[in-house]
């Protein structure tokens, strides 16, 4: 089992930052893939970021990409998400997912290719 806590999410003005970490206990999960997700009330949930297994690769989701920034300090066992230049357009809920399946070293873009969810952190982005 895994558990994963996410903080950091908070209310900020448009053009601000927030970094949202997120702790995984439970087990180690330092080197596995993870991923960011944010959803809205009434959409699906949207893939930010990921990293793959062992944190040689990383991606970033073209509507964010110059904003934000997935980083992993495996010695923590801790997730991050970077962002900058916040817009109200960034509020949502954001989630970070752990795989612990059986995984080659790809991003996974997907939900369902996730096992583990947190629960989430609110960001709220003020005009």
């Amino acid at each position: 089992q895994v558990q994963l806590e996410e903080s950091g999410g908070g209310l900020v003005q448009a053009g601000g930052s927030l970094r949202l970490s997120c702790a995984a206990s439970g087990r180690t999960v330092g080197r596995n893939p993870m991923a960011w997700f944010r959803q809205v009330p009434g959409k699906e949930r949207e893939f930010l970021a990921g990293i793959s297994w062992g944190g040689g690769s990383t991606d970033v989701a073209d509507s964010v990409k110059a904003r934000f920034i997935i980083d992993r300090d495996n010695t923590k066992n801790t997730l991050c998400l970077q962002m900058n230049s916040l817009k109200p357009e960034d509020t949502a809920i954001y989630y970070c997912a752990a795989r612990v399946r059986m995984s080659s070293s790809q991003i996974y873009y997907n939900r369902g290719e996730y096992d583990y969810w947190g629960q989430g952190t609110q960001v709220t982005v003020s005009s």
